[in-house]
C-alpha cells in the first residue's frame, strides 16, 4: 500500500493482537524474561572474566555468545514491550534501521563465535598436545577481532546499501524490524540489496558451516582412529552443547530466511521463527553451557556460595551469616 510523505517517517510492525485482559501479563512475563536472560548473561560474562581459571581460549570464545545475546536483547525488548502495553505497534523509520542493524549484527556474531569454538574443539581433540602452541592468547585474540570486525563490516555494508532508499509502504508483517522485511517497503531496484545479501548470507552461513562440518569430520574420524572410550566421553562432553546450539541456530536462521524468499509461505511461520531466533538463544545459552560444562558450572555455583557468603544481616545486634547449605 502506498502512503503519503508525511506517514514514512514511521513503520508499523505486526499487531500483537493480545485480548485486554491479557496486555499486562504478557508484558509483566515479557519483562521478567527480559531481565532474567540480561542477568544470566551477564553471569556468564562476569564469571569467565573474574574466574582465573577460565582463561582459557574455549572460554574467551564462549563469553562473546552472551556478548551478543545481550545486544539482541536489548534492540529487541524494550520496543516490544512498550508497543504491549500501549498496543501501538508503530515505530519511526530510523528506529527500525538501528533495531535491523544490531539483530543482524547479533546473529552474525554468534554464527562466527561459534564456528571458532567448532575450530578450538577439533585442536583440543585432534591434537591436544599441541593445543596450547596453535590456540595462543594473541591467536585467540585474532580470532575474536576478526569475529568482531567482519560482524561489523559485513552488517555496516548491508546496510548503507539498505539506506540510500526511501520507503513507498510503511506495513512489516514481522513483529520486529530487520533487512528482507524492510527490502518490501521499497519500490525502487534493489537488485544490488538482494545479491548481496545473497552471497554474505552464502559466505556466513556456508563459510560458517563448513567449519564447523570439517572440524566434527575430524572429530569422530579421530574418535574412531584411537577407538577409546575416553575420547568419545570427551568429544560429547565438550562438543555436545556446542552442536545442539550450532544446528538450532542455523536451522532456524535458515528456514526463517527461506519464508521470507517465497511470498506464499505463511506470516505466522516467519514471525514465529523469527521469535525464536532472538528469544530462545539468549535463553538457552546460559542453561545450555552453564549447565553442561563442568567448569563454568563449578565457578558460577562457586561465585554464589562466596556472595551469600559474605552476605550479612543484622538484627537486635546480632549478626547472621548466610550459611553455603544446599549450593
Amino acid at each position: 500500500m502506498y502512503t503519503n510523505e508525511s506517514s514514512l517517517d514511521f513503520v508499523s510492525l505486526a499487531a500483537l493482537n493480545l485480548p485486554p485482559m491479557l496486555i499486562y501479563p504478557a508484558f509483566i512475563f515479557g519483562l521478567f524474561t527480559f531481565l532474567i536472560t540480561i542477568f544470566c548473561n551477564m553471569l556468564i560474562i562476569a564469571v569467565i572474566a573474574f574466574s582465573k581459571d577460565l582463561q582459557k581460549p574455549m572460554f574467551l570464545l564462549l563469553v562473546n555468545l552472551p556478548i551478543g545475546d545481550i545486544i539482541a536483547l536489548i534492540a529487541f525488548f524494550p520496543q516490544f514491550l512498550i508497543s504491549i502495553v500501549t498496543q501501538n505497534r508503530l515505530i519511526t523509520y530510523n528506529a527500525c534501521l538501528t533495531q535491523a542493524f544490531f539483530l543482524h549484527y547479533y546473529a552474525g556474531a554468534n554464527i562466527y563465535t561459534l564456528s571458532a569454538m567448532a575450530y578450538d574443539r577439533y585442536i583440543a581433540i585432534c591434537a591436544p598436545l599441541r593445543y596450547n602452541a596453535i590456540m595462543t592468547p594473541q591467536k585467540v585474540i585474532h580470532f575474536i577481532f576478526w569475529i568482531w570486525f567482519y560482524c561489523s563490516a559485513v552488517t555496516f555494508a548491508v546496510f548503507m546499501l539498505l539506506a540510500r532508499f526511501k520507503i513507498c509502504r510503511n506495513n512489516i508483517v514481522d513483529l520486529y524490524c530487520n533487512n528482507p522485511s524492510i527490502i518490501t517497503l521499497i519500490c525502487d531496484n534493489t537488485t544490488v540489496n538482494n545479491y548481496f545479501g545473497l552471497c554474505t548470507l552464502m559466505l556466513s552461513l556456508g563459510g560458517s558451516s563448513l567449519v564447523v562440518i570439517y572440524s566434527y569430520a575430524q572429530i569422530l574420524f579421530t574418535c574412531i582412529k584411537t577407538n577409546q572410550a575416553d575420547a568419545w566421553h570427551k568429544a560429547i562432553q565438550t562438543c555436545g552443547t556446542h552442536l545442539v546450539t550450532f544446528l538450532s541456530f542455523q536451522v532456524f536462521i535458515f528456514i526463517s530466511l527461506l519464508a521470507h524468499r517465497f511470498q506464499n509461505a505463511p506470516v505466522s511461520l516467519r514471525q514465529i521463527l523469527g521469535l525464536c531466533i532472538i528469544i530462545f538463544p539468549p535463553i538457552l545459552d546460559p542453561i545450555i553451557y552453564g549447565l553442561k560444562v563442568q567448569e563454568l558450572r563449578l565457578n558460577i555455583v562457586r561465585l554464589f556460595k562466596k556472595t551469600l557468603g559474605l552476605t550479612k544481616w543484622g538484627s537486635g545486634g546480632v549478626t547472621v551469616k548466610v550459611k553455603e547449605a544446599g549450593l
